[in-house]
């Protein structure tokens, strides 16, 4: 059964009480924990459970027991108020703020950092101007603290605002992975960021394992670097990221975990000065243009480690397109270090060429790296089922 509901087209008190009904075993118990009447809680579980299509919760003379599915949300829904708890830590005028937002106030809030003014916010929620000028000083009474700096007909996020809407997007993720879990039996969703290493084959194979084996499954790809990547797996935008780990473990937030490792050639054009040259020397190489990855990426250390102790080549173009690499290649006598599966086609098709043996550094660990707090879904867990099946291939 599929239910097309956003986490904000729920009342957040109701979702909240999942939890304390889950606790404390009781409608009542749950009802003064929340703030609600009884009768308003039991219409409120009635009506959340009407739209989710699904029982939270076992009726009988001993009590309230969550189903299966109670007990899977009331997880969820705990781990996205505590990422809403986390956005909203300032000076915190209430102890628990988060206990005291709206649905309506957190969609008008996000819908303006995302639009940046309240006229682009009006028009992508159908709510008036003054409606989102309320929802947003409600929000900083709430917490405490300034969240927006109006800046002419424009607004710009304050740094509580910046962290509140991390945490409202977090929050988000997980209420709707809550949601999908225990509404799609069928399907559900993977958002997938492709850096260039992994989008020669083990995305591709991973997808294709996954769909065959879930085919109401939803996969979205977004391609870009790991710093174009990185800020929207932070913010529960992207679900995980494929590609080249970051040295030392990477950042704190972030869990990698390595898949396979990557091997490494020099890559010239076809009819490249150096191309019939057995085992071109530093110097040799040294001699000629480099296309090298920005610094601060794992194959820019590698491509650095290469030449020792010895003085590194120009390298005058910095990139991470390897479809703008392949081009300057092909047009010139620049070099640069690629994957061979980068570049397998062109290789073939002898348009470019391997300059010399394999260089003797370690290639690149390539892997996933998630937030280190995130849970996946049933069907997330089965892409990566499916990508570490994709590694044992390669």
């Amino acid at each position: 059964m599929r239910v097309s509901l956003s986490p904000f087209d729920l009342n957040l008190r109701h979702l909240r009480a999942v939890g304390a009904i889950v606790q404390r075993g009781s409608m009542s118990a749950a009802a003064h924990a929340v703030s609600l009447s009884q009768p308003a809680l039991t219409q409120g579980i009635a009506k959340l459970e009407a739209q989710l299509g699904v029982p939270l919760f076992a009726r009988g003379p001993g009590g309230m027991d969550p189903t299966e599915a109670g007990a899977a949300l009331a997880s969820r829904i705990a781990a996205g108020f505590a990422h809403l708890a986390g956005g909203a830590r300032a000076e915190r005028r209430f102890a628990s703020p988060e206990w005291l937002m709206t649905a309506t106030q957190l969609r008008a809030f996000l819908s303006l950092a995302d639009a940046g003014s309240f006229v682009g916010a009006g028009a992508a929620t159908g709510l008036s101007q003054p409606a989102i000028h309320r929802a947003v000083r409600d929000l900083e009474q709430v917490c405490g603290v300034a969240l927006v700096d109006r800046r002419g007909r424009g607004i710009a996020l304050s740094p509580a605002g910046h962290r509140l809407a991390r945490g409202i997007r977090l929050a988000r993720a997980e209420i709707a992975a809550g949601i999908a879990e225990i509404t799609d039996s069928e399907g559900g969703s993977v958002v997938i960021g492709a850096m260039p290493l992994s989008r020669a084959m083990l995305v591709p194979h991973a997808i294709a394992q996954t769909v065959a084996a879930v085919p109401h499954v939803a996969i979205h790809v977004i391609e870009g670097s790991w710093r174009e990547l990185a800020e929207a797996l932070r913010d529960g935008a992207i679900d995980l990221m494929i590609g080249a780990l970051r040295p030392d473990h990477g950042p704190p937030d972030m869990l990698q975990t390595p898949l396979v490792t990557d091997r490494l050639m020099i890559v010239g054009r076809a009819g490249h000065p150096l191309a019939g040259t057995p085992a071109p020397t530093p110097e040799q190489l040294a001699a000629f243009p480099w296309v090298v990855s920005h610094a601060g990426a794992p194959l820019r250390a590698l491509w650095e480690r290469m030449f020792g102790d010895g003085p590194l080549p120009r390298a005058p173009v910095h990139c991470g397109s390897v479809m703008v690499i392949r081009g300057i290649l092909v047009e010139s006598d620049f070099l640069t270090l690629l994957s061979p599966q980068q570049v397998a086609l062109e290789v073939e098709s002898g348009v470019l060429a391997a300059i010399g043996p394999e260089p003797a550094i370690s290639g690149r660990e390539i892997g996933v790296t998630t937030r280190r707090d995130w849970l996946p879904t049933g069907v997330q867990a089965r892409f990566l089922e499916a990508l570490e099946l994709a590694a044992g291939m390669a």
